[in-house]
């Protein structure tokens, strides 16, 4: 038979049984979190973060890719629109890279079209998107210029001359000097209904002029 005192005993020995499993439990989750799912947690979103930037970065130059610029224009022409401001598109064509790039090897390729990146970058404003489109094509979107279409138009120009004189600098490589040029097609983004498909296909097209034109010149779509 169970006695009073028994059962007593009993309650107390699984009542201290449970207190020692939920103090167990209370002390060890912080360390399960810090040594086990932090760590995982920091790795899967490093992870993410890696494979976002890859869907949207050039992985020689880590450039925003073609994805990326065309959806930064299409919000940026929205913008526009609303906003009654205008701003502009440089289409780029490396001039004497693909000579230099089957003479000397991709690596003196890649490294030309490294330090074009990094020139690039240099040049425009923290707000205006530098873009790899092609094998030696790039792509500036100048955000914000003015309001006023002739100023936005000496702006762009100012800085595809810029460009123009930052690209002709010597590019050394593997103890060997390297030097190209640019043509570059500009098309002004004004307020105005347009796809970002339809505004690089016009900015190419000024630099297809500009190619014809000869080394180093820049052709103003519509002009």
């Amino acid at each position: 038979m169970l006695s009073f005192a028994n059962l007593t005993f009993d309650i107390g020995v699984y009542a201290e049984a449970i207190l020692d499993v939920a103090m167990l439990v209370i002390l060890s989750t912080p360390m399960i979190y810090i040594w086990i799912i932090k760590p995982y947690v920091v790795a899967r979103d490093d992870a993410l973060n890696q494979i976002s930037h890859m869907a949207y970065h050039d992985s020689l130059t880590q450039l925003a890719n073609r994805r990326l610029l065309k959806e930064y224009l299409e919000k940026l022409i929205s913008r526009y629109a609303r906003e009654k401001s205008c701003g502009a598109l440089l289409f780029i064509d490396l001039d004497g890279f693909k000579v230099i790039n089957d003479n000397n090897g991709h690596d003196a390729g890649d490294a030309i079209l490294i330090e074009v990146a990094k020139r690039l970058n240099s040049i425009v404003r923290n707000e205006d998107i530098v873009s790899r489109v092609g094998g030696d094509e790039f792509v500036v979107v100048l955000s914000y210029l003015d309001t006023d279409k002739q100023l936005v138009s000496h702006k762009a120009l100012e800085i595809a001359e810029r460009i123009i004189k930052g690209l002709n600098k010597v590019i050394n490589f593997n103890k060997t000097s390297f030097q190209i040029g640019a043509s570059i097609g500009l098309r002004l983004l004004e307020p105005e209904i347009i796809s970002s498909e339809s505004a690089l296909k016009d900015a190419d097209t000024a630099m297809l002029r500009a190619k014809r034109e000869g080394k180093g010149h820049i052709v103003v779509f519509g002009k």
